[in-house]
């Protein structure tokens, strides 16, 4: 077999594998503890939208003075997202504590190839 022949086709081979990969990217989006209604839905909207296009979104709560004290309120905001957004991301990293912010991340859910019925030849 000729190698230069041999080396043309890999290199085909891999050009098509690349034109079907996707690169996922990780969107930030952040909020406080107080936030408003408003606010929220505005970030859950956000975020349903960065998981539909396939991204990442990571989720980070800054806390400022006294609400360092009540970490429980910014794990039950990220909480809540995370139940609204359900149906379109998971949970990757569950909330942790990195000095004075809180930070989740929700992975896309990948959906589920459809399978394709076979034909069957149809008896005459």
């Amino acid at each position: 077999m000729d190698y230069g022949k041999y080396k043309y086709e890999q290199s085909i081979k891999q050009r098509e594998a690349r034109k079907n990969q996707t690169r996922t990217s990780v969107k930030e989006l952040r909020m406080k503890v107080r936030i408003g209604d408003h606010d929220f839905d505005i970030t859950r909207r956000k975020t349903q939208d960065f998981l539909e296009s396939g991204d990442k979104v990571k989720l980070t709560i800054r806390f400022r003075g006294r609400e360092q004290e009540r970490p429980a309120f910014g794990r039950d905001l990220l909480d809540r997202l995370a139940s609204e957004v359900e149906d379109y991301g998971v949970v990757e990293q569950s909330p942790k504590i990195e000095g004075r912010s809180m930070s989740m991340v929700l992975a896309p859910v990948r959906k589920q190839k459809q399978a394709v019925p076979k034909e069957t030849p149809a008896a005459e």
